[in-house]
C-alpha cells in the first residue's frame, strides 16, 4: 500500500520497488490504464506481462470497495499519513483472511483473522 499525493512516475516507482521486496518476482502485472505504469514497469520488471486491458482489474478495484465503506461514515481521511496507516493496517487484515501469510494457515478460513490474532497477542 502505498498513499501519495501525486499519482506520477516518482509515486509509482516508489510503489512497484517497494512492493518488490516482498515475495517473488511477478510473471504478469495488472493494472489500470495510468500512463505512468508503462515505463515504470519497462525499468522494473522488463520480462514481465503487462495487463491493462478494459475491466481486467476490476477484482481489484472490487476489493477497495471494502475499505471505501468504512470510509464513507468517516468522510474521508484529512491526512496522507493517516490513509497510508489505515490503508496498510485494511490491508494485513485482508492479506490474514485470505491467507496469503503463514501465521494462520491451518486454520478454518472463518476463524483466521481471531486466531492470528491471538497468536500475535501471544507473540508480544
Amino acid at each position: 500500500v502505498l498513499a501519495s499525493t501525486r499519482r506520477d512516475q516518482a509515486a509509482a516507482r516508489k510503489f512497484f520497488t517497494a512492493a518488490l521486496t516482498h515475495g517473488r518476482r511477478p510473471v504478469e502485472i495488472t493494472t489500470d490504464k495510468a500512463p505512468v505504469y508503462p515505463r515504470g514497469l519497462d525499468e522494473l520488471l522488463p520480462e514481465a506481462c503487462r495487463v491493462d486491458a478494459a475491466r481486467e482489474n476490476n477484482r481489484i478495484e472490487a476489493d477497495h470497495s471494502r475499505l471505501k465503506a468504512r470510509l464513507r461514515p468517516m468522510r474521508g481521511l484529512k491526512r496522507l499519513r493517516s490513509a497510508q496507516t489505515i490503508s496498510a493496517g485494511h490491508a494485513l487484515v485482508q492479506n490474514i483472511r485470505r491467507g496469503h501469510y503463514e501465521l494462520t494457515i491451518d486454520t478454518d478460513p472463518h476463524l483466521r483473522l481471531a486466531a492470528a490474532f491471538t497468536e500475535l497477542a501471544t507473540a508480544i
